[in-house]
């Protein structure tokens, strides 16, 4: 007689949970462990207290109208009417007021130069044609006596354009100067290994202050009778030289992390030294090191507001020059600085997104 086969159904299994969402965002990242739950609950009631009164001070009683006697009212809480009041010196300096149009069209060609730049689509042997273009429109255009336009001397420059001026070509300047002292601390040459470890210890043992200091002070000292560099270029060359000091250890940390197969296997090829680091190391390097790369760029960025030590407001140099000089909006120096430290979080934020884009782009091999 054949055996019976009995079938008996298992029981139901539970529904998957779900890990998409407002909800499982919250029960991962805000209570997913008792230490996290506890944290939570203690920043949610910090902010349940403070929350409410910090919305009434800079939003229900605030004051946008530029009215001082408005602002110093009983119960009136942040003034706004400040940068409606000094926006224009804030953002644009000691630039003459009539011609601000011109460092206004300046920095947005900039800034249009800047995004085709971090944009796949022009990524092409024309975007260096374009760099060029476009930064002799810049000057042309900042510092005039051709083509009509009023010349403006650069103790005149200032706010948000010098900001961002310095900071692009700061970061054009110095990432090629990092890395040929980054490959010259690696060479077998004790005298080009010696004199580029000799450069990055120096200028790292000194803070960023003390070098504009030097190049806008000192170094004219040592210049010819008759003969002056503009601050400008002074101040650049100081930011320039002390960002390539940093950027080269980081660059260099990327260099090490290669095992040294990669470099023999090219040797084996037949690659020459530079055929070997432009095809094969400096691509990988690079790669590992983008979020060091982008903290020293964005660490540049903020460090441009040291050039007010040699009399040239930029971006904060500026607002305590529309601020200083006007004794009725000075005590609501908060407020200005919000509005920059708005402006400041903008830009940063922006190069830390495209950082992570970078990297999400470079890491599409390693998942091969």
């Amino acid at each position: 007689m054949a055996d019976t086969i009995i079938f008996q159904s298992l029981p139901p299994r539970p529904a998957p949970v779900r890990t998409e969402g407002l909800v499982p965002w919250i029960r991962s990242n805000l209570f997913g462990s008792v230490p996290s739950a506890i944290a939570t609950l203690i920043i949610g009631g910090v902010l349940f207290y403070f929350l409410p009164k910090l919305l009434n001070w800079a939003v229900f009683t605030a004051t946008v109208v530029p009215n001082v006697d408005a602002c110093r009212a009983d119960g009136a809480g942040a003034c706004w009417g400040v940068i409606a009041e000094k926006y224009r010196l804030i953002l644009f300096g000691r630039y003459p007021f009539e011609e601000q149009w011109r460092p206004l069209v300046a920095t947005l060609l900039l800034i249009a130069l800047i995004v085709a730049s971090c944009t796949r689509a022009f990524w092409s042997k024309w975007l260096a044609v374009l760099w060029v273009i476009v930064l002799a429109v810049y000057f042309v255009v900042m510092a005039g006596g051709v083509l009509g336009l009023s010349a403006v001397t650069t103790d005149r420059w200032g706010g948000l354009p010098l900001t961002i001026m310095l900071t692009t070509l700061s970061m054009v300047l110095a990432f090629p100067l990092a890395l040929l002292v980054a490959l010259g601390r690696r060479s077998s040459l004790p005298a080009i290994r010696s004199f580029c470890t000799v450069y990055v210890e120096l200028v790292r043992g000194v803070p960023l202050i003390s070098v504009l200091f030097m190049a806008s002070f000192m170094f004219p000292l040592f210049m010819p009778q008759g003969v002056s560099i503009d601050v400008l270029i002074r101040a650049l060359a100081g930011i320039t030289l002390f960002t390539a000091a940093y950027l080269a250890e980081v660059i260099r940390g990327g260099l090490q992390a290669l095992p040294k197969g990669q470099s023999e296997a090219a040797a084996s090829l037949g690659l020459s030294y530079w055929q070997t680091q432009r095809k094969i190391i400096l691509p990988q390097a690079l790669a590992m090191v983008v979020p060091g790369i982008m903290n020293s760029f964005i660490s540049m960025f903020k460090d441009t507001s040291l050039v007010s030590i040699v009399s040239m407001y930029e971006l904060t140099g500026a607002l305590g020059l529309a601020l200083n000089s006007d004794a009725n909006w000075r005590p609501f120096k908060l407020e200005g600085y919000i509005f920059i430290v708005a402006i400041y979080f903008c830009f940063c934020f922006a190069m830390s997104r495209y950082s992570l884009w970078i990297e999400k782009q470079t890491n599409k091999s390693r998942l091969r």
